[in-house]
């Protein structure tokens, strides 16, 4: 394409930068996103989403999806750009990039839709951030017929020109859990009158760093991270109650199941030890972002023709992509943002996507789409 293709996809990524909107708010962008494309001569279906929306390019099966999120954080934006947001909300996850490129590849495949070997369907996803999004594009149809999904992350670890991509987890499962402790209040004076959260609280923390150094094969990932505590509210009160959360990471489904099981183990055994009372709630959160072990490879070798091909570790990071990959073939790959030497990760308020990124991740798409389209017309 030419250059002024990406000069004008920068531009529109630089607006969307300055408008951002946070999970299940994406109403300005929705309105913009769904103008662009009847620009286009690309109209929204009439899927339920309150946010978000579903276009399809072509006719016809197979049909092979597209999907980018578009939601923002609610992070103050630190960055100094010229185009920065400065309505308390960010694309600090680089997700303003992501629905851009989907955009230049729509444009792409709607130029040349009458060679299309099926149809391709545009998924503009909302609420990623709290990880609902994709399964409210499932709950209203938006895999109906769907042979294959295609969709990314950027990745600032990468340079521009450079996709990770590899079979089987590429992003880790979440688990999202809250533990709430109860115990019997008592003067700090005499705890032996009471039941002390504190320690118990405590003590939990403590004893599940254990899970990952000890009962989690050495060939095999998991992270375990207690991130928010909370008890007691002044300096002579044994509390009452004590509460604290956090997430684990895994790759692997066998070893999902262990940790969450030593973890439940862990948090009785030691409420038990001191005779508090406890409950733990999960979150609905993602599990591993999986490719597809047979599609993938023919994803990476065609991307090859346009992007520095390399098989990346898995990223820490959970994508509810890993919702869709639950029902039909998936690829999900990660494609270089910024590549510079101590460049903010995702999340950071200074976190900078570099525009020069955009060619690689619209043909990738585009590329994916038209040579899944032609394996699924032939198998």
């Amino acid at each position: 394409m030419p250059a002024d293709f990406y000069e004008k996809l920068a531009q529109t990524r630089h607006y969307i930068h300055a408008h951002p909107e946070i999970s299940e708010q994406e109403h300005a962008t929705t309105a913009f996103l769904k103008s662009y494309l009847a620009d286009l001569g690309i109209e929204a279906l009439n899927y339920p989403l309150k946010t978000g929306l579903i276009a399809e390019i072509g006719s016809g099966h197979p049909i092979i999806a597209l999907r980018a999120d578009i939601d923002a954080l609610p992070i103050q934006e630190n960055t100094g750009l010229d185009y920065a947001s400065d309505n308390g909300a960010m694309h600090a996850c680089g997700h303003d990039f992501h629905q851009t490129s989907l955009l230049g590849a729509a444009e792409i495949l709607k130029e040349r839709e009458n060679e299309l070997k099926g149809t391709v369907r545009l998924i503009f996803q909302p609420a990623e951030e709290n990880f609902q999004g994709a399964y409210q594009v499932i709950e209203v149809g938006g895999l109906d017929g769907v042979a294959a999904i295609v969709g990314y992350h950027n990745y600032p670890h990468l340079k521009p020109g450079q996709l990770g991509l590899k079979s089987g987890a590429i992003m880790a499962g979440v688990e999202q859990f809250e533990v709430t402790v109860e115990g019997v209040s008592s003067h700090a004076a005499r705890p032996d009158l009471g039941v002390d959260t504190v320690l118990a609280v405590t003590t939990m923390v403590n004893n599940l760093q254990a899970i990952v150094a000890r009962t989690v094969s050495p060939f095999d990932s998991a992270v375990l991270s207690v991130t928010h505590i909370d008890v007691g509210t002044t300096w002579n009160v044994l509390p009452a109650k004590g509460f604290f959360e956090g997430t684990i990471r895994t790759f692997a489904p066998q070893v999902r199941l262990e940790v969450i099981e030593q973890f439940e183990r862990v948090i009785h055994t030691t409420a038990e030890q001191f005779g508090a009372q406890v409950a733990i709630k999960w979150g609905n959160s993602p599990k591993v972002t999986f490719n597809d072990q047979t599609i993938t490879p023919l994803i990476i070798e065609h991307s090859k023709s346009f992007a520095e091909v390399v098989e990346t570790l898995p990223s820490t990071g959970g994508e509810d992509f890993a919702a869709y990959q639950e029902r039909i073939p998936g690829v999900f790959a990660l494609i270089g943002s910024n590549g510079e030497a101590g460049a903010p990760d995702w999340h950071h308020d200074d976190f900078i996507v570099k525009d020069k990124a955009l060619p690689v991740a619209v043909n990738y798409f585009v590329e994916s789409a038209v040579k899944l389209l032609a394996y699924y017309q032939a198998n």
